[in-house]
C-alpha cells in the first residue's frame, strides 16, 4: 500500500477540524520539486559554482513545467531566471536553461484556484519584467526566444493541452464540502484570455524591449522580430505606448528609419511604430519628440526613399504614412521643414504633374488609388504649411509657395472637369471620379493660401478662372457628381459642391478688401451674377438644405464686401439687389433655430442691406418703396433678441432718409401695437435684463442712480483700476438703449400714436437718456479719483458736484413728470367712469317709461272702464288744443315728447376732452299718451358715447 493511501486512512480517522487538501494536491505534492532548495543551490556562496548540478535539477524542474507555470510559483521562476541570467554571459550553458523555461513561458500560467489570477497578479508581472532584462543576455538565441515568446501572447488561439505529467484525475474524496468546490480546482487551469497582457501593460516589458533595440544593430534578424513585436505591443495598448514614449521611443524609432535593411521590412515597421504611437498616446508628446533637424532630415531620407523604390503597394502605404508624419512637422513647426529642404521638395511634389519641377525628377505615377492619397496629403500639406509662416520672410511658406507656382497648378486643377466622354482612352491621367475629388480640394485649398498671396492670385488670373467655373457650376448640362469624398458632401448628382467650394474661395478672396482685385470682380459682372444666382436659388425652395443656405449667406457676404464703399456699386446693386434683400427679409427668423445656417443667412441679409443701400439714396428710396422699413419692423417684432441690435442699426442709418420717419410712425403689427411702442417695450426689456430698478410702471425708483443697475457698480469699479475704456461707454456699445434713444431723436419724442400709460412713463426716461449717460460719466470720473487716491482741485471738485446735483435734479423733474402722467391717467378713468354711471342710470330710467308705457297700453285693452276715461280726457284735451298755443305751451309739449340723449364726442385716440351733445329721441306711441296726461317729470339723459 504506498504512503498516499496511507495518509488518507489517517485523515479519515481524525476528527475533521479545518478542511482537507484535496487529494490531486496531494498527489501532485510528491513529485513537485521544492523551489526554495533550487533557489538556494544557485545562490549559497557554497554550490553556487556547481555548474553540472545546477544544470542537472534545473533541466529537471523545467523538464516538469512542460504544461505551463503555475502561477503560485512565479515569483521563484523568475528569481531563478534572474540568477540564470546574471551566469549567462560568463557561462554560456545557462543560457540552454533560459531558452526552455522562455519556451514554457509562451504558455498561459495555470490557477490551482479561482482566485489565484487576482492573488498572484504582482508576481505576473515582475516575471514579464524580468523576461525583458533577459534581453540584456548576449546570446542571440536568448534574446530571439525572448521576442517569440512576447510576440506568442497576441496569438488567442490556444493548443489544447494533454493531461499534466505525473497528475491523474484523484478519485471523489470522501470528504468534500461547498467550500472545497469553490476554492479548488480539480486540476490547474489556464488563466483567462487577456490576462496576460493585461498584466503586460502595467509592468515594464515593452519599455524594457524597446531599449534593448540599441544592442541589435549586428542581429538584424532579432531586430525585425522585435520591431515587429514592438507594433503588436504598440497598436495594442495606450499604455504600452505611453512607456514607449517615456524613453523618447518616437524619436529614437524616426532616427533609426535609414538603417541598412536587407529585408526591408525595417522601414514598414517602424513606419507603423510611429503610426500606432501618434493614434494611441499623446500626440503632442509625439511631435515634441519629433521637434529637431535631425528628425526633419531622417524623415526626409525615408520618404526619397520610398517614393523612388515604391513599387508594391506596402511600399505605397509606407510613402504616404511617412508623408502623414511629415504633416505633424509641419503643425508643430513648419521651420525644420524648411531648414532640411524637405518642404521645397514636398511642395514641388504637391504641384505634380500639374507642372513640372527639377526637384520632382522622373517621378512616374500609377493613377492608382494610392497615389490620389499621396496627392490629397500634399494638398492637405500646403494648409497645414501656410498657417505657420516662418521667422524670415525669405523662408517663409508663401515664398516657396510662390517659387513652385502653387496658385497655378491649383487653379490648372479646379479647372471645370472635362467629362467621361472627353476622356482620351489609353491615356494615363486621373480617372473621372479622382479629378472631381483633386478639383474640390484644390478649390479648398485655394480658400486658405489664396489670401496669403494676392498679388501671385491676380497674376494668374484666379479671377478669370473662378469667374468661368462658377459659369459652368451654373449650366445645366447634365453633369452627375460622384459625391464620394469628404469635400464632396451634399453634392452627389449636381455640381453644388463645386459652386459651394469656388464661392467660398471668392469671399476669402474678398473679405481682404483689396481695390484691385474686388475692382476686377466687379468689372465682370459679379454683382449681376450673384443676384442672379441668388434668386435662382430660391425659386426651388424644395432642394435647400444646409449647403445651399451656406452658399446663399457667403454670396450675401460677398456681395457686401463689393458694394462697401464705393457708390457705383451699390447703384449697380440697383433694384434687383433690393428685391432681393426684401425677398429675403420677408422669410422672417422662423427657421432662425433650425441648425441649416438660417441664422448666419438672416445676418448676411441684413449686412447686405447696410452696406449695400444704405447710403445710396435711390436704392435707400427703392427699398422704401418696396415696404422694407415695415419688413425690418416685423423682423424686429418677431426675431431673437441677438438681431435686434444689427434691426435697430440698420433702422437708425436708415432714418438719415426723411423718407423713413413716415413708414416708421406708420408701422403696425397685427395685435395693433406701433413703432413707438414696440422700441419702448425693447427698452423696458433691456433695462430688466441689465437689472435697473424700475416701479411696476416703469418709473424711476433711485433718482440717484435712473439709468445704472446697481450690479454694474462694482464692475465699473474694477474697470476703473485696468486700463480699459470707461465701463459706462462700453455699456452703450453691448445693449440697446443708446440706439433706440438714437431712433427716438430721429422719430421725435412727441405725439407719438398708440402709447400706453406705461409707455408715456418709459418715454419720459428715454428722452433723458443722455442727460442721465453723462451724469454716469461724472459718478465714474468721480469714483476713479477717489479710488486712486487724488483730490481735484477745488473749481474741478465744485464742477463734479454740480454736476452730481444737475443728474439728481433731473431724475427728480423726471419722475414728477411721470407721477404727472399717471395722475392725468387716473383723472381720465375717473371721468371715464362717471360717464359709465350716468350711461347705466339713462339706460334703467329709459326702461322704466317703456315698462311704464306698455303698462297702460295693457290696461286699455283690457278694462272698458278704463279705456272710455282715456277717450274723455282726449277729447277734452283735443277741444283745449283747438285754441292758439303758446310758446310755452309749445316748449312743454315738446319736453314731454321726448327723451334726451347725452352724446359723447372724443377724440380719434380715445383720450382727448369730452364734448357733450343732446339729442332727443321719440317714446312709444302709448307712452306718449301717458307722458301727455300724467304730470311732467324731470329729464333723463341717455350717455351713450359715438363718434362723428
Amino acid at each position: 500500500m504506498d504512503s498516499c493511501e496511507v495518509v488518507h486512512r489517517k485523515k479519515a480517522e481524525v476528527a475533521v477540524v479545518r478542511p482537507r487538501v484535496p487529494d490531486h494536491v496531494e498527489q501532485f505534492c510528491p513529485r513537485h520539486l521544492d523551489l526554495g532548495k533550487v533557489i538556494s543551490l544557485l545562490e549559497d556562496p557554497l554550490t553556487t559554482n556547481m555548474l553540472e548540478k545546477h544544470i542537472f535539477v534545473l533541466k529537471k524542474l523545467f523538464k516538469r513545467k512542460q504544461q505551463g507555470f503555475l502561477l503560485r510559483e512565479l515569483a521563484s521562476i523568475s528569481r531563478i531566471i534572474k540568477v540564470c541570467g546574471e551566469k549567462a554571459d560568463k557561462q554560456p550553458e545557462y543560457c540552454s536553461i533560459l531558452c526552455e523555461a522562455l519556451n514554457i513561458s509562451r504558455l498561459p500560467f495555470l490557477k490551482e484556484k479561482v482566485s489565484d489570477e487576482l492573488n498572484y497578479a504582482e508576481d505576473v508581472k515582475q516575471f514579464l519584467s524580468r523576461m525583458g532584462y533577459l534581453m540584456g543576455v548576449s546570446d542571440g538565441e536568448v534574446r530571439r526566444k525572448v521576442v517569440e515568446s512576447v510576440k506568442s501572447y497576441f496569438n488567442c488561439s490556444s493548443p489544447s493541452k494533454p493531461p499534466l505529467d505525473g497528475m491523474v484525475r484523484p478519485a471523489k474524496p470522501k470528504y468534500r464540502t461547498l467550500h472545497y468546490r469553490n476554492r479548488f480546482l480539480l486540476r490547474p487551469q489556464p488563466t483567462s484570455p487577456g490576462y496576460r497582457l493585461q498584466l503586460l501593460e502595467h509592468s515594464d516589458l515593452a519599455k524594457t524591449l524597446f531599449l534593448s533595440a540599441a544592442a541589435l544593430e549586428h542581429q538584424p534578424a532579432i531586430k525585425l522580430l522585435l520591431l515587429q513585436t514592438l507594433q503588436l505591443l504598440s497598436s495594442t495598448s495606450d499604455m504600452n505606448c505611453a512607456l514607449m514614449l517615456s524613453v523618447r521611443g518616437a524619436e529614437s524609432v524616426c532616427l533609426r528609419l535609414n538603417e541598412p535593411d536587407p529585408s526591408g521590412l525595417i522601414l514598414f515597421h517602424s513606419s507603423e511604430i510611429l503610426w500606432n504611437l501618434l493614434e494611441c498616446s499623446n500626440k503632442a508628446a509625439v511631435a515634441a519628440q519629433l521637434n529637431n533637424l535631425e528628425c526633419a532630415i531622417s524623415l526626409k531620407e525615408a520618404f526619397n526613399h520610398a517614393l523612388l523604390n515604391a513599387s508594391r503597394h506596402v511600399d505605397l502605404q509606407i510613402r504616404n504614412d511617412l508623408l502623414v508624419l511629415a504633416t505633424l512637422f509641419a503643425e508643430n513647426s513648419c521651420a525644420l521643414l524648411i531648414e532640411s529642404l524637405f518642404a521645397k521638395q514636398l511642395v514641388a511634389l504637391s504641384t505634380f504633374p500639374e507642372l513640372k519641377s527639377s526637384l520632382v525628377g522622373d517621378l512616374k505615377l500609377t493613377y492608382n488609388m494610392e497615389d490620389l492619397q499621396m496627392k490629397k496629403l500634399l494638398l492637405n500639406l500646403l494648409v497645414v504649411m501656410s498657417r505657420d509662416p516662418a521667422t524670415t520672410p525669405v523662408a517663409a511658406p508663401a515664398s516657396i509657395f510662390k517659387e513652385e507656382q502653387v496658385i497655378l497648378a491649383l487653379l490648372t486643377l479646379a479647372r471645370p472637369p472635362a467629362g467621361p466622354s472627353e476622356e482620351k482612352s489609353g491615356s494615363r491621367d486621373w480617372s473621372y471620379v479622382q479629378m472631381e475629388e483633386l478639383q474640390l480640394q484644390a478649390l479648398a485649398v485655394l480658400a486658405t493660401v489664396a489670401p496669403l498671396m494676392l498679388d501671385h492670385y491676380m497674376a494668374c488670373y484666379g479671377n478669370v478662372a473662378l469667374l468661368h467655373l462658377l459659369d459652368w457650376c451654373a449650366r445645366q448640362d447634365g453633369y452627375c457628381g460622384q459625391g464620394h469624398s469628404f469635400h464632396a458632401t451634399g453634392g452627389r448628382g449636381s455640381k453644388k459642391a463645386h459652386m459651394r467650394y469656388c464661392i467660398r474661395l471668392m469671399r476669402a478672396v474678398t473679405s481682404l478688401d483689396d481695390k484691385t482685385l474686388n475692382q476686377d470682380l466687379c468689372d465682370q459682372g459679379t454683382i449681376q451674377l450673384f443676384l442672379g444666382l441668388l434668386m435662382q436659388m430660391e425659386s426651388s425652395p424644395g432642394d435647400e438644405d444646409a449647403f445651399t443656405v451656406e452658399m446663399k449667406s457667403d454670396m450675401q457676404v460677398i456681395l457686401s464686401a463689393l458694394c462697401e464703399s464705393d457708390m457705383h456699386r451699390k447703384e449697380l446693386f440697383g433694384s434687383e439687389g433690393v428685391g432681393m434683400t426684401v425677398h429675403f427679409l420677408k422669410r422672417g427668423a422662423g427657421m432662425f433655430y433650425s441648425g441649416l445656417g438660417h441664422n448666419k443667412l438672416l445676418l448676411a441679409t441684413l449686412m447686405c442691406v447696410r452696406t449695400c443701400i444704405v447710403g445710396c439714396c435711390p436704392t435707400e428710396d427703392f427699398f422704401l418703396a418696396q415696404d422694407g422699413v415695415l419688413v425690418l419692423l416685423d423682423l424686429l417684432s418677431s426675431s431673437p433678441k441677438c438681431v435686434h441690435s444689427v434691426v435697430l442699426a440698420t433702422l437708425l442709418e436708415l432714418c438719415d432718409n426723411q423718407n423713413t420717419i413716415p413708414h416708421i410712425l406708420s408701422w403696425s403689427d397685427g395685435g395693433g401695437r406701433t413703432a413707438p411702442s414696440l422700441l419702448l417695450r425693447l427698452w423696458r426689456r433691456e433695462e430688466e435684463e441689465l437689472g435697473v430698478s424700475r416701479n411696476h410702471h416703469g418709473g424711476i425708483t433711485d433718482p440717484k442712480q435712473p439709468i445704472l443697475a446697481h450690479r454694474k457698480v462694482d464692475d465699473a469699479e474694477l474697470m476703473s483700476t485696468l486700463d480699459t475704456a470707461s465701463a459706462a461707454v462700453l455699456e452703450m456699445q453691448e445693449n440697446l438703449l443708446a440706439k433706440i434713444y438714437l431712433i427716438f431723436c430721429r422719430i421725435g419724442f412727441e405725439d407719438l400714436p398708440g402709447l400706453s400709460v406705461k409707455d408715456r412713463v418709459t418715454l419720459s426716461i428715454v428722452k433723458r437718456y443722455l442727460d442721465f449717460k453723462v451724469s454716469e460719466v461724472w459718478d465714474e470720473i468721480s469714483r476713479e479719483l477717489s479710488l486712486e487716491g487724488v483730490r481735484p482741485v477745488t473749481p474741478d471738485q465744485e464742477t463734479l458736484r454740480i454736476a452730481r446735483q444737475m443728474s439728481q435734479r433731473t431724475a427728480e423733474e423726471v419722475v414728477a413728470e411721470q407721477e404727472e402722467i399717471l395722475r392725468q391717467h387716473a383723472q381720465e378713468a375717473n371721468k371715464e367712469e362717471e360717464l359709465m354711471y350716468e350711461e347705466m342710470k339713462s339706460h334703467w330710467k329709459q326702461r322704466q317709461l317703456t315698462a311704464k308705457s306698455w303698462s297702460n297700453f295693457v290696461s286699455k285693452t283690457s278694462n272698458y272702464d278704463i279705456l272710455k276715461e282715456i277717450k274723455e280726457k282726449r277729447e277734452k284735451h283735443m277741444e283745449t288744443i283747438r285754441t292758439e298755443p303758446t310758446e310755452e305751451d309749445v316748449a312743454q309739449r315738446h319736453e314731454e315728447v321726448f327723451i334726451g340723449k347725452l352724446m359723447v364726442d372724443t377724440d380719434s385716440d380715445g383720450r382727448g376732452s369730452v364734448n357733450l351733445k343732446v339729442v332727443q329721441t321719440p317714446v312709444m306711441a302709448a307712452a306718449h299718451e301717458e307722458v301727455l296726461l300724467a304730470p311732467r317729470e324731470p329729464r333723463y339723459f341717455n350717455t351713450v358715447p359715438v363718434k362723428d
